[in-house]
C-alpha cells in the first residue's frame, strides 16, 4: 500500500528535519524543499497529498508558493498548512482568504503536528462529496455547453474551505482575490453605517455565488462577507475566472444573469426600506427567507433577531415587538431562535 506523502517546505534546517524524524515515525513518506522556490518545483513534480510550508524564507516566501500551487491544477486542491512563528491575526488572514487550510504556529509538538495532518486528509475524503452535490444541482441549473463544461471543471479542481459560525470571509475594502460558491451552509454579505449598525445585503445558500459584482467591475469588494453558519465554500480565483469569462460567452452569460438577479433584489430591497412600514418590511423579509430556502408554506426559518434587523433596517427591539405583534395574530410561532410560518399569506397581504 503506497504511504502518503507529505512535502515540508522549511529554511530553518533543524525544523525541518525534526519535523520530518516525527512525520517518518508516523509512517508517512516524506519530501523536504531548503526554500519557496524548490518547494514549488518539488511540488508539481511529485504531487504530495499534503504540504507543510513556512511563510518567511528566502527566494519565494510561503505565500508566494500557495498562489503558485493554486494557479497548477495539479496542485491546487492538495492540503496546505502554513508554519510560523507569527500569531498575528492579519498574517493567518491573509493565509486563510488565499486558500491555507489550516496553520501552526512554531514551536509545536508531535501531537498537534499529527492531529492538524491527519484532520487535513480526512476532511480531504470528504471534499468529493460535497463537490459531486453542487456539481449535480448546477447540472440543472445551467447548459450543458462547453464553457459551463469547464466552470465545472474549475469548481471540482478546487478545494473545499470550512468557515466557522461569524468568520469573516473577506471585509468590505479588500481586493478581490475571486468568487465564492456556497457548498453547504450559509454566508451573508453586508454593510456598516457610520454608526456601526449592519445592513445585510444579502443571504447566499448552497449552490449560490457571492463576490460577483466586485470581480467583474475590477472593484475592492464593497462589502463584507460573514459565514451565518459553519459553512464549506469554493474559491474561484480571479485569474481564472477572468480567463473563463473572456475564453466563454456562455460563462459571461451565467454570471451576468447571477449579478442581474441580484441587482433586481437589492433595487427590490431598497425599494422596501424606502416605503414600507416596520410591519410590512418585517413581512417581506420573512416571505424572502422562505423563498430562499424553498420550504413549503408553513416554514422553519433559524435567523436572529440581530439579522433581522439588519435586513429590514431597524432596531433589534422593533423586530422583538413585531414578531410579537405577529405571533399573538397567528401569524408565526417562535421556538427558541427559530421562526415558524404558520400563514404565509397573511404577511403577503400585509399593508403598509
Amino acid at each position: 500500500m503506497k504511504k502518503t506523502t507529505i512535502l515540508i517546505i522549511e529554511d530553518n534546517e533543524d525544523i525541518r528535519e525534526s519535523t520530518a524524524e516525527i512525520l517518518e515515525l508516523a509512517d508517512y513518506e516524506v519530501l523536504q524543499a531548503k526554500n519557496g522556490r524548490i518547494g514549488v518545483e518539488m511540488a508539481t513534480t511529485h504531487l504530495p497529498d499534503l504540504i507543510l510550508c513556512d511563510i518567511m524564507m528566502p527566494e519565494l516566501d510561503g505565500y508566494g508558493v500557495l498562489y503558485l500551487l493554486n494557479k497548477n491544477a495539479a496542485t491546487a486542491a492538495t492540503p496546505f498548512i502554513f508554519l510560523t512563528a507569527k500569531a498575528e491575526r492579519i498574517d493567518m488572514r491573509k493565509g486563510m482568504e488565499m486558500g491555507a487550510d489550516d496553520y501552526l504556529t512554531k514551536p509545536f509538538d508531535d501531537v498537534e503536528l499529527l492531529n492538524a495532518i491527519e484532520s487535513r486528509l480526512n476532511k480531504k475524503g470528504k471534499q468529493e462529496q460535497f463537490y459531486s452535490q453542487s456539481l449535480d444541482k448546477l447540472s440543472h441549473l445551467l447548459s450543458g455547453t462547453s464553457g459551463i463544461e469547464e466552470l465545472q471543471k474549475v469548481i471540482a479542481d478546487r478545494k473545499v474551505r470550512n468557515v466557522k459560525k461569524r468568520q469573516v470571509i473577506y471585509y468590505d475594502g479588500d481586493m478581490v482575490s475571486g468568487i465564492y460558491l456556497v457548498l453547504t451552509g450559509k454566508v451573508k454579505t453586508l454593510k456598516l453605517s457610520e454608526d456601526g449598525r449592519e445592513l445585510l445585503t444579502g443571504i447566499y445558500t448552497a449552490d449560490q455565488y457571492f463576490g460577483i459584482p466586485a470581480l467583474l467591475s475590477h472593484e475592492p469588494y464593497a462589502e463584507t462577507a460573514e459565514a451565518l453558519e459553519d459553512t464549506t465554500i469554493c474559491l474561484l480565483p480571479k485569474e481564472m475566472v477572468e480567463e473563463l469569462l473572456d475564453k466563454y460567452p456562455d460563462v459571461a452569460r451565467q454570471f451576468i444573469q447571477i449579478l442581474s438577479n441580484d441587482l433586481l433584489d437589492k433595487e427590490e430591497q431598497l425599494l422596501q426600506l424606502a416605503y414600507h412600514s416596520v410591519r410590512k418590511r418585517m413581512a417581506e423579509v420573512l416571505i424572502r427567507l422562505c423563498k430562499q430556502e424553498k420550504e413549503a408554506a408553513v416554514s422553519n426559518l433559524k435567523v436572529s433577531r440581530d439579522n433581522l434587523a439588519a435586513m429590514a433596517g431597524m432596531a433589534t427591539e422593533t423586530v422583538s415587538r413585531i414578531l410579537s405583534d405577529f405571533k399573538d395574530e397567528a401569524i408565526i410561532e417562535r421556538k427558541g431562535s427559530q421562526i415558524i410560518i404558520l400563514d404565509e399569506q397573511k404577511l403577503r397581504n400585509m399593508k403598509n
